[in-house]
């Protein structure tokens, strides 16, 4: 593989190639196995992978969040080392160089800036937006790849997609989980062992009230799911909505459920101080439709 460190080094690379497929997979880096899931499905399915590593500071709204972020860029090239093909692009810039002359795209979010992740980090899509818009610019990928586990974010991206007419298929792929269920993610390395341990909870809770035909009280779901969660120690719900899959709206009653959509619950929690993110499907066989 190879590593390129500059926005006008990847471009001049791509420039001199014959490429029948690209497929692009964004990350900020301390990388897991959820990561390289993504990595492997993309080497299977194209003839060029390029894997970014870039933690985008305009995604973050909290700047403590920012600085306590892992960093693990040997590690984590070392673990692309084995993935990747001899061609294929490990993409490591710098900020003053990857936003140098942007310009930034006019998209209009909706609701999807407002609930949930939207809600609760203000501005938080609109820097994942410029930062994907730049990727998408540089590495213009046939595909690019994105876990399920940031349910909202792929809603994001493929409203980014559709709105700047771009010709990249988005490809959500399946959350990759530790043994006791918690979701893969690089914030899980912050967490106590303990507490690690613990989290386990809140994939256990989701999928328990998941398709449980007696909580026909959406009201009923949501305050049960959070008071188990939050009264297992050391765990703060911040959010818990269920949500249609097509426009992520928040189910307010059951009477607003369509068999024919599919529903995804989707949690915020603070583990001591860490903040983590899962979802589930959501089954209601008393639907309409």
């Amino acid at each position: 593989m190879k590593h390129i460190i500059t926005t006008s080094g990847l471009r001049d690379e791509l420039a001199g190639r014959e490429i029948r497929l690209t497929g692009l997979v964004p990350t900020m880096g301390a990388l897991h196995e959820g990561h390289l899931s993504l990595v492997k499905r993309s080497a299977g399915e194209n003839s060029l992978t390029i894997v970014s590593i870039f933690i985008n500071p305009t995604q973050f709204n909290d700047a403590g969040d920012l600085e306590k972020y892992p960093r693990k860029i040997e590690s984590d090239i070392a673990m692309l080392s084995p993935l990747l093909k001899h061609d294929d692009i490990v993409f490591t810039p710098e900020a003053d160089d990857i936003y140098r002359d942007e310009k930034v795209p006019d998209i209009n979010l909706g609701h999807l800036d407002s609930v949930m992740e939207g809600e609760h980090r203000p501005g938080h899509f609109r820097g994942v937006i410029r930062i994907v818009n730049l990727l998408f610019s540089i590495c213009k990928p046939d595909r690019a790849y994105f876990g399920r586990k940031d349910f909202q974010q792929v809603a994001v991206i493929k409203t980014l997609v559709k709105q700047a007419g771009l010709n990249t298929e988005i490809i959500s792929c399946p959350i990759v989980r530790e043994d006791n269920g918690l979701a893969m993610s690089s914030r899980n390395e912050r967490l106590s062992p303990e507490l690690r341990n613990k989290a386990g909870i809140i994939y256990k809770t989701l999928r328990k009230y998941s398709n449980l035909t007696e909580y026909q009280d959406i009201d009923k779901i949501k305050k049960t799911v959070a008071g188990e969660i939050n009264e297992s120690g050391n765990f703060r719900v911040e959010y818990f909505e269920i949500v249609d899959d097509d426009e992520l709206k928040p189910l307010r009653s059951v009477t607003e459920t369509d068999g024919r959509k599919k529903y995804t619950g989707c949690i915020a929690v603070y583990a001591g101080d860490v903040r983590l993110i899962d979802n589930t499907e959501f089954y209601f066989p008393f639907t309409k439709g």
